[in-house]
C-alpha cells in the first residue's frame, strides 16, 4: 500500500528527497549527496591555455640578421666578400684597386662621392681586427635601437664628415709647404671612421650603467692610439668621428614611427 499523501507509485515509509538538502535519511540513493551549488561554482571543463611562442634568446639579438638589423647584415656579407678577396686576390690587384678606393686629397678632388663610397668597401687589418668586431656588434645594437636607414646615415655621414676633416687640412698644409707633395696620395680606406660614429652614437642610447663604461674605453682606445701613432691624421680622425655620433645623440633620442621593417693608413 502506498502512504496517503505520498507520491504515487513510492512505497510505503519511504519519503520523497527534498531537492537542495543533502543526506536525507530515508531518501533513496541520498546516502551521499553534493550540493548542486557547489558543483555548479566549478566549471566540468575549462579551455586549455594556448601556450605561448617560444621566445627568441637575448643572445641573438647580438648578432645581425635579415629582418632584425637588414643594413648590418647586408653590409657584413659585403665586407666578408672584399676581405676574402684581398686575402687570395693577386697582390698587385689588390694594391691597385686599394688605391683607387682611397680617400687621399688626389681622389677627393677628382671623384669625391665615389671614393668616399669605395673606400668604406675594405677592412684594413682583415676581418679579425678590432674595428671589424666592433662594427659586427655596434651596428647591429644601434640598428635593432633606430632602424636601418637611420644607422645607415649615421654611419656614412660620420666616415664623409671625418674623412673630410681630416684630409682637407692635409692639402693646405701641401699648399703651404708645411708636407711634402707625396702627402697628397696617401693611402686612406676602411670603415673605421663610420664604426667610431655609430658607438658614440650607440653610448647615447644605453643606460648610464654601460654607456659610461663603453665611452671610457672607447676614448682610452683612441687617446692611446693617437698618442703612439704612425698616421695621426686618421687617428684624430678616430677623435673626431666618435664626438659626431656624441653630438647626434639629440636627434637619435627622438621618437620615431614603427619601422617595417705610400702611407698606410691605420683605419680599418
Amino acid at each position: 500500500m502506498a502512504e496517503e499523501g505520498a507520491p504515487e507509485g513510492r512505497p510505503i515509509g519511504e519519503r520523497a528527497a527534498l531537492s537542495g538538502v543533502p543526506r536525507q535519511p530515508g531518501a533513496s540513493g541520498a546516502a551521499h549527496v553534493v550540493p548542486t551549488v557547489a558543483s555548479a561554482a566549478v566549471p566540468a571543463t575549462s579551455p586549455a591555455a594556448p601556450s605561448s611562442p617560444a621566445r627568441v634568446p637575448r643572445v641573438w639579438r647580438l648578432l645581425p640578421t635579415p629582418l632584425g638589423a637588414p643594413f648590418t647584415f647586408g653590409y657584413t656579407l659585403l665586407l666578408i666578400a672584399t676581405s676574402v678577396f684581398a686575402e687570395h686576390a693577386d697582390p698587385d690587384l689588390v694594391l691597385a684597386l686599394l688605391q683607387s678606393s682611397s680617400t687621399d686629397v688626389e681622389h677627393l678632388a677628382r671623384s669625391p662621392l665615389l671614393v668616399l663610397v669605395a673606400s668604406a668597401l675594405w677592412i684594413a687589418g682583415g676581418l679579425t681586427s678590432a674595428y671589424a668586431i666592433a662594427f659586427f656588434f655596434v651596428l647591429t645594437a644601434l640598428e635593432r635601437r633606430i632602424g636601418a636607414l637611420r644607422t645607415a646615415a649615421v654611419f656614412f655621414g660620420g666616415h664623409a664628415i671625418a674623412t673630410l676633416a681630416t684630409e682637407l687640412p692635409v692639402g693646405a698644409a701641401v699648399a703651404l709647404g708645411y708636407l711634402p707633395p707625396d702627402s697628397l696620395q696617401r693611402l686612406d680606406y676602411g670603415i673605421s671612421f663610420g664604426v667610431m660614429t655609430c658607438t658614440g652614437a650607440l653610448a647615447g642610447l644605453l643606460p648610464a650603467w654601460a654607456r659610461w663604461p663603453l665611452l671610457a674605453g672607447v676614448t682610452w682606445f683612441a687617446v692611446t692610439n693617437l698618442l703612439v701613432s704612425t698616421d695621426p691624421v686618421s687617428d684624430s680622425g678616430h677623435l673626431l668621428a666618435m664626438v659626431l655620433g656624441l653630438l647626434a645623440w639629440p636627434l637619435l633620442r627622438r621618437r620615431r614611427g614603427p619601422r617595417y621593417g705610400a702611407i698606410v693608413s691605420g683605419r680599418c
